[in-house]
């Protein structure tokens, strides 16, 4: 009832805040692409002459089925118009009901929904945490699709961050508002334009990453899979042993090369490719990001080189490979650095932390929001020696808005708050904390591999009780979507309106 105090109003006041027939369209036709994308594992079976993929093209079939009636019931009349309350909802409703759509081919092969759904989860998230072993003689259909599924995710992950989350004001990611992201509910053309270029541009940089693994010796399947995982910063591989199955040092640095092509900002490509020669240069995150990355890479290759068991040339390539995978949440893993020691240890566990630009397909804090913590301690110092001045905080030139810090600190506490969270729940599944705090973190930031015995970059997820793993197939989600995106679904105001 309404001024009850409950939670949820009526029916018909839900029906007249949120136009449910218009969601349901677009998750409709979502959904409709989805099953003709599910076809693509068939082909890919056919190219390699193996067993025909009978449960793709099977669920293919009934997934467009479905769809098609949920397209055709929620058709109406008139334009369509995408409110706040929609965008929000429809976001994460089609982060929900993409990955039990594509976990349902696994499930043919004798994968449980919950294995199922935590795979495509890690898989449309970008975050390459698997339950999955026995890779190198898997079905070239399901390693493909895995993969596909990471690069889809990718795409859907620029979008969002340059269209869709600053239109919504999550997580300090106004920053970032353009003419199309202010225009996004009147569906101005500007948008579509955006999109298209960020999928050629995605294209672009995923046929150059398979040209460059194939150059290096990698076959041609192999190629392709770990590129699109490559620029998605997703990490899923085609072999148990991950990136370090490869020998050949040139796939090492060609890998690290993209890795951090799919974690800078791709509104910077769009500006190389209209003719701002400087964008990249220009670029306060990109600046940032890079200097960190090299500066975290050069200490840690003199460290291990120091320790005698590396020579240098060989040391900075182990380095830079799997702390650009981290830092970027990538995931690949071509050693496993935690037999480095303590200080190795702990220094990819921070890094886990950092992620790369907004914009870009990478997970994490991301780079722009340190910066900006930066500027406001910065700024708090200035103000204990001089109350009365008066600081106006700048970014790339432009100055800050109020909400953006506060956005910022918001964004930060909870998410440090979820993965604390996350921890305590997953330790009453009965894991150990190491175990716990790792998943917990690495699911939230999208990293993929863990620390410790069972989930660190030697081990899987697959020994984790079903509890756990759907736990940390929220966590993806959460991490995925920027927290705010899901959590301002639980307020009720979000439904009253």
């Amino acid at each position: 009832m309404r001024g009850s105090g409950s939670f949820w109003p009526d029916t018909a006041g839900v029906a007249s805040l949120i136009a449910f027939a218009s969601i349901f369209h677009v998750l409709g036709m979502l959904w409709l692409m989805f099953s003709g994308i599910l076809m693509l594992p068939v082909l890919i079976d056919w190219v390699t002459e193996e067993p025909f993929a009978e449960g793709f093209f099977e669920v293919a079939l009934v997934s467009a089925a479905f769809a098609g009636i949920v397209v055709l019931a929620s058709r109406k009349r008139g334009p369509f118009v995408l409110r706040l309350r929609e965008a929000f909802l429809l976001t994460t409703l089609s982060w929900v009901s993409l990955p039990a759509f594509a976990a349902l081919p696994l499930m043919t092969y004798g994968i449980s929904f919950t294995d199922g759904y935590f795979e495509a989860m890690s898989g449309l998230t970008t975050t390459g945490s698997t339950v999955l072993s026995g890779l190198d003689d898997m079905d070239p259909a399901i390693l493909f699709w895995r993969a596909l599924l990471q690069w889809i995710g990718g795409i859907g992950i620029i979008v969002m961050a340059i269209v869709l989350l600053p239109f919504l004001r999550v997580g300090g990611m106004q920053l970032f508002r353009t003419e199309s992201s202010d225009q996004f509910d009147k569906a101005v053309p500007r948008a579509s334009q955006l999109t298209g270029w960020i999928v050629a541009i995605y294209f672009a940089l995923t046929f150059a990453c398979v040209v460059a693994f194939m150059a290096f010796g990698m076959e041609a399947f192999d190629a392709l899979c770990h590129a699109m995982a490559t620029l998605s910063t997703g990490g899923y591989s085609t072999h148990d042993a991950s990136f370090g199955h490869f020998r050949e040092p040139g796939l090492h640095w060609a890998a690290t090369l993209f890795m951090i092509a799919g974690a800078l900002p791709f509104a910077a490509y769009i500006g190389v490719l209209h003719g701002r020669f400087d964008a990249m240069l220009r670029d306060t995150q990109i600046r940032g990001f890079i200097a960190l990355v090299l500066a975290i890479c050069t200490l840690m290759t003199l460290w291990l080189w120091a320790s005698g068991e590396h020579d240098f040339s060989e040391a900075a390539r182990l380095v830079t490979f799997n702390i650009v995978s981290v830092i970027t949440t990538t995931g690949f893993a071509s050693t496993d650095y935690q037999l480095w020691g303590p200080f190795a240890f702990a220094v990819f566990f921070v890094v886990m932390f950092i992620g790369g630009c907004a914009g870009s397909t990478s997970g994490a804090i991301k780079i722009y929001r340190f910066q900006i913590i930066a500027k406001m301690i910065a700024a708090q110092v200035r103000r204990l020696t001089s109350v009365h001045r008066v600081n106006v905080m700048t970014y790339a030139g432009k100055p800050v808005a109020a909400d953006v810090p506060v956005s910022i600190l918001a964004f930060v506490a909870i998410f440090l708050a979820t993965i604390g969270l996350g921890t305590l729940l997953l330790a009453a599944t009965g894991l150990d904390l190491l175990t716990a705090l790792t998943a917990s973190a690495t699911a939230i930031t999208n990293v993929g591999p863990g620390l410790g015995d069972v989930i660190g970059p030697a081990g899987n997820f697959s020994g984790l009780p079903d509890t756990a793993k759907w736990l940390l197939s929220a966590a993806m989600l959460l991490g995925r979507l920027e927290l705010f995106t899901v959590l301002v679904l639980f307020n009720p105001s979000f439904w009253r309106g």
